[in-house]
């Protein structure tokens, strides 16, 4: 669903051109870190009548594949981005850091409580399950504040990112992502960036295992140049592997034995919503090669985009995504849509059920794909194992493709006087 920009934002932007720009949806922007305060209420709620209110034993699975992307389709899209004349004072102001912190002490609030829940002897093994797969959600989301977070300057706030991956076991996350992804985004040398006709299911393991070495590697190399040896307190993959061990070792010790397999169980399913994300966001992207062996810069077409607005809220606009790694170190309210950059067919969350059936996710993308490179499959990141069968399978499509712009262009052209 396309639906145009809803009213009250457009006024909002119309405002600007008669005063201060002010953004529309400040306040909205809590509804990220509401995500974890509504697992913690309903958790609550939960404990206190676990037979009567069994559902909410799994708000985390509801939220993320369910209430999201159906207010995605019903609320619709914002296309509008802020004036470069109010960039400084967004920047600047201190209110848009203090809600994507704030999503961090409720993360670590509601993670207990569930550990807390599913250790007791009397919770159902499908409560169980649901409140794994519902504090799982909740740090997957978690991953997005460590994002925000782990882009900035500032020591605090790079240490902050790390707290909020601690949850999930996934702080490697830190180093790989700013500084392998940033730099490989959109090749066949990235880790994280997914190919046409691999699956999630073959994109998960070849991500998992490929980002944690790039970390490993990252960081030796870092410690080398400063002539420090891995095992040094100044190790940000030991201090994050550290925070974890300490949560996990600390909630074990009050929850009792049960409560591990909850959290390293949860930790798996938050990781790999993140990694579905991450298939999402580049799938068959390619950078192009120059003659000296370099990429191109990254521009807005090598990332896929969305504009629908709920999942924008509770994802810090990270469907902004182009613009993102155009700028890595912009907050999330200052990032900007880009009309050249490709658009997904609905919001990142509305995304994921059809990331997990391979036969669904090529029917909603191949093409868009391919009609994104205007019908040149050449330009196409593609899986090594599959690239024959794509060439052979799409070589009809691609030419009709290349026709039909032809023949626009042609339509396009004044007649010659």
């Amino acid at each position: 669903m396309n639906a145009k920009t809803p009213d009250y934002l457009l006024d909002n932007a119309t405002q600007s051109t008669n005063g201060k720009w002010k953004d529309a949806k400040r306040y909205l922007w809590l509804l990220s870190p509401a995500v974890p305060v509504i697992g913690i209420a309903a958790l609550s709620a939960y404990a206190i009548a676990p037979k009567k209110l069994r559902a909410l034993a799994w708000v985390g699975p509801a939220l993320v594949h369910g209430v999201i992307p159906a207010l995605d389709r019903l609320i619709g899209e914002d296309s509008t981005n802020p004036p470069e004349s109010a960039i400084k004072d967004l920047e600047n102001d201190k209110y848009y850091s203090r809600v994507v912190k704030a999503f961090i002490p409720a993360q670590y609030a509601v993670t207990f409580l569930g550990a807390w829940l599913a250790s007791r002897k009397s919770t159902p093994a499908l409560d169980y399950v649901g409140l794994t797969l519902s504090v799982g959600a909740m740090n997957g989301i978690a991953i997005n504040t460590a994002h925000e977070l782990g882009h900035k300057h500032d020591k605090t706030d790079r240490l902050l990112a790390m707290a909020a991956l601690a949850p999930t076991g996934y702080t490697h996350f830190a180093v790989e992502h700013n500084f392998g992804h940033h730099k490989r985004v959109a090749t066949p040398e990235d880790p994280a960036s997914s190919r046409m006709g691999e699956s999630f299911w073959k994109f998960l393991p070849r991500t998992v295992i490929g980002g944690f070495k790039s970390a490993v590697k990252i960081e030796t190399e870092r410690l080398e140049r400063k002539g420090k040896g891995f095992w040094t307190l100044e190790n940000e993959l030991l201090q994050g592997w550290a925070m974890t061990a300490a949560f996990f070792g600390a909630t074990t010790a009050i929850c009792g034995r049960r409560a591990v397999p909850f959290l390293l169980a949860q930790g798996a399913y938050g990781a790999s919503l993140l990694e579905v994300i991450n298939y999402v966001e580049h799938y068959g992207l390619k950078r192009e090669k120059l003659p000296s062996g370099k990429y191109v810069r990254t521009s807005p077409e090598h990332s896929w985009n969305s504009n629908n607005i709920v999942t924008n809220l509770f994802l810090y606009q990270l469907q902004r995504h182009s613009d993102h790694h155009a700028h890595p170190s912009r907050s999330f309210q200052a990032l900007r849509h880009f009309e050249s950059a490709p658009q997904l067919p609905g919001g990142y969350a509305s995304m994921l059920l059809p990331a997990y059936v391979p036969s669904l996710w090529y029917k909603l993308m191949d093409e868009r794909l391919i009609k994104h490179y205007n019908g040149d499959l050449s330009k196409i990141n593609m899986d090594p194992d599959e690239q024959g069968f794509l060439m052979q399978k799409y070589a009809p499509l691609a030419k009709r493709i290349k026709e039909e712009n032809e023949q626009k262009l042609i339509e396009a052209t004044p007649e010659a006087a």
